[in-house]
């Protein structure tokens, strides 16, 4: 039988405040454990909490950025669940009156674009992290994460393939980072998801039973655990059994999904308004200023770059994966050919970073946007080779070093001589009469043989197109 995925996500996004959600404790990764903790956010008794003006504000700009209706009056509640890691013994979210609703993201699948709807964006104060540890036989908690000041995006059930939830994911980390309300560090957890996974026969409208896949902390992780997932479900309901409700982990070393626990009914969190917090109240004029900071966002600037250059949407998307790249590229663009940067960008840039095990971020390296304008109007001017320019790139990019500089320091300049140029072309052929004889015949595929060969014999400085002229030149005058 044929099914079809519905696939909802909740996305949990750490808003890159100073401080935590409602203390002054330092909102940091990385330092030794519990010591960005006090009074509020270890809930000592007396302690009370004090909403973070700016994690509101951070808020509001991902509910504006994804189409969402911003309540202006929304309520602070507490969800009452019990586990180490939470010293209140319940965590600070909102329930009924959450900050954003309504909204949704478009995102593109086989040059299909369909939009994806968002139930809600409300705020929450982050647990902590128990940390266990068998050789001792002990689990310890660092508390330095309880109260960090996150969002949750909550989708309607619209996902229908894991590369559609793969599609919605990139767009909803291209709109924080954008915003600089996220830094997107997935190693640390800044921006991670859990995936709700049904199956149902193709044409039926009833939702199949779900699964919650918990915590996946990269694009293709997500890919991977929701199809194995979709897989598994497919396999027992072929075998005429049921799929149960329950939280699932996914193991990424076996590839496979492992019961966490059951889940056949919703918790009660027994959520309350919070006492110890006034309603959060925005007013118009905080709206308006809010409204004004929203950039161009990653799909819209994406559609402009693909204008600009001609690039297919799988490559332009690559200029836009984060602001600092797309800055980098539209800086360069404004000073030369914006396809052949593109392509810069694309080939080695690329290559060099995929090779670095590094992300594709201006930040990591020294090279300016108007070095690598430099670089294309180099090459145009034919001072020296495509092969030339990518052999360099590295150095360039390292160095920080001006082409034109790198060139002269080098002796890289393009041979343009034609006389001396022409005098290699007529020793190459003679030396090799047989596949000088076959071209003239017809065999025109080997006048990539003498154009590579006279590019070996001058360390590839020959300007190749003319190499390429002056060889059909000498094949004519017999």
């Amino acid at each position: 039988m044929p099914y079809e995925a519905v696939i909802g996500l909740e996305v949990h996004v750490q808003l890159k405040t100073a401080s935590k959600l409602f203390c002054s404790c330092p909102n940091q990764f990385g330092d030794a454990p519990n010591t960005n903790v006090c009074e509020v956010c270890t809930a000592l008794p007396g302690s009370l909490p004090v909403p973070n003006h700016q994690a509101i504000h951070y808020a509001v700009l991902v509910g504006l950025a994804t189409h969402c209706a911003i309540n202006q009056a929304s309520v602070f509640a507490r969800k009452n669940y019990f586990y180490p890691d939470l010293p209140n013994g319940y965590q600070i979210s909102q329930f009924d009156k959450p900050l954003c609703e309504h909204g949704f993201v478009p995102i593109t699948v086989n040059n299909t674009t369909k939009k994806i709807g968002i139930t809600r964006i409300h705020m929450e104060s982050d647990a902590g992290k128990n940390i266990h540890v068998p050789a001792e036989n002990a689990s310890f908690v660092d508390l330095n994460r309880a109260g960090t000041p996150l969002v949750e995006i909550v989708s309607e059930p619209d996902l229908r393939s894991a590369q559609e939830a793969v599609a919605y994911l990139k767009t909803l980390y291209g709109i924080v980072t954008y915003l600089g309300v996220c830094d997107g560090n997935m190693e640390e957890g800044s921006f991670r998801c859990d995936a709700n996974v049904s199956i149902r026969p193709v044409g039926q409208t009833t939702l199949g039973t779900r699964t919650e896949l918990k915590n996946v902390n990269s694009f293709r992780n997500v890919q991977r655990a929701i199809e194995v997932e979709i897989a598994r479900q497919q396999d027992v309901l072929d075998d005429g059994d049921t799929v149960i409700q329950e939280t699932r982990l996914y193991d990424a070393q076996h590839n496979t999904t492992q019961a966490m626990r059951s889940k056949e009914e919703a918790h009660d969190y027994r959520y309350f308004p919070e006492p110890d917090l006034i309603p959060i109240t925005i007013t118009d004029q905080e709206m308006a200023a809010w409204r004004a900071e929203i950039p161009e966002l990653p799909h819209l600037r994406q559609q402009r770059f693909m204008a600009m250059t001609d690039l297919p949407e799988p490559e332009a998307e690559i200029l836009v994966q984060n602001k600092a790249i797309a800055d980098f590229f539209e800086e360069a663009a404004k000073l030369a050919n914006p396809r052949k940067v593109a392509n810069f960008i694309l080939g080695p840039l690329s290559r060099f970073a995929n090779e670095a095990a590094k992300p594709l971020d201006p930040r990591l390296w020294s090279m300016t946007p108007s070095h690598l304008a430099e670089l294309v109007e180099v090459v145009d001017a034919g001072t020296i080779s495509t092969k030339i320019a990518n052999d360099i790139f590295a150095d360039l990019l390292t160095t920080g070093k001006s082409p034109k500089d790198y060139i002269a320091e080098h002796a890289l300049a393009q041979i343009s001589d034609s006389t001396e140029l022409e005098s290699l072309v007529r020793e190459c052929m003679a030396n090799n009469p047989k596949e000088t004889e076959s071209l003239r015949a017809g065999k025109t595929k080997l006048m990539g043989f003498f154009v590579g060969q006279i590019m070996r014999a001058t360390k590839g400085k020959a300007n190749p197109g003319l190499v390429n002229s002056l060889v059909q030149k000498i094949i004519n005058e017999h």
